[in-house]
């Protein structure tokens, strides 16, 4: 009874040690390889983005995530087969389980799927800012963390974390896709002279590509588009500048830094 189990660990409980601790290394390597790969594509760009290192960064994530999943599941058939159950024999109720099955995960072969063309169709990827609408008319708004097959991880600006089923996401609004537009909105009063706010205007605008917090975020000159709307006693003037992907917010508040300061020199005061 002893010379058995001794021998049936120097062969098949050797052999199942040793392909359980070759699965652990190469997952560890499979992983170690991702992490660097991520991390040369996020700095490879610098501190902003590309968006197809973005895209980069979200496909090495699944594939690494597939080769683990692909890799036990080899291990697990070949344990199977070590320890004597009969792997063919189990085709046929597999399929039956595997039926059964299917009708419970429907959900999550939807996930899998909508998480395939999200990540093909480059959608959206690691770093961008989205908006997301979700299965019953909620929507969820950050940054993307992490995309996966079956789910995205956003981070808002409040530091609060949503994981998001990508079966239940019906829209997706990207919102740093290649480049951004601020808009800048300047309600002025009704008998403002509007040539000499415009020229006041297009002088923040040359100021602004000059300026060290501005100028490795703007793509082009911002453009004064004109009187945009008017109320009783207001007129709103507006200005759009085209920006990096997910600047559009820091160069707005940046402009109308810019524009306060340059109308009232000017004598032109903002309404109360």
């Amino acid at each position: 009874m002893i010379d058995t189990v001794v021998r049936w660990l120097l062969t098949t409980g050797l052999h199942i040690a040793l392909v359980v601790v070759f699965a652990v290394l190469v997952t560890r390597a499979i992983r170690a390889i991702a992490r660097r790969v991520s991390r040369r594509l996020n700095t490879s760009g610098g501190a902003e983005h590309s968006q197809s290192s973005r895209h980069r960064q979200a496909l090495v994530s699944v594939l690494a995530s597939v080769a683990i999943a692909l890799l036990y599941t080899g291990v697990a058939l070949d344990v199977a087969a070590r320890l004597g159950f009969p792997i063919g024999s189990l085709v046929a109720p597999a399929a039956v389980l595997g039926g059964a099955l299917g009708f419970g995960a429907q959900r999550i072969v939807g996930d899998l799927l909508s998480g395939f063309f999200v990540i093909t169709e480059k959608q959206y990827g690691f770093g961008d800012l989205v908006e997301l609408t979700i299965t019953g008319g909620g929507t969820a708004r950050g940054t993307v963390e992490a995309v996966t097959l079956r789910v995205t991880r956003l981070r808002t600006g409040d530091g609060e974390v949503y994981t998001i089923p990508n079966g239940t996401i019906v829209k997706s609004l990207n919102l740093s896709k290649d480049w951004a537009r601020a808009v800048i909105d300047i309600p002025l009063p009704a008998t403002a002279d509007i040539v000499a706010v415009n020229d006041v205007l297009r002088d923040v605008s040359a100021q602004a590509l000059r300026t060290d917090r501005l100028a490795h975020l703007l793509l082009d000159e911002p453009q004064v588009m004109g009187v945009e709307s008017i109320q009783v006693d207001t007129i709103n003037v507006q200005m759009v500048a085209r920006t990096l992907p997910g600047k559009q917010f820091e160069v707005g508040r940046e402009l109308r830094a810019l524009v306060v300061p340059a109308l009232r020199r000017e004598g032109i005061a903002t309404p109360v």
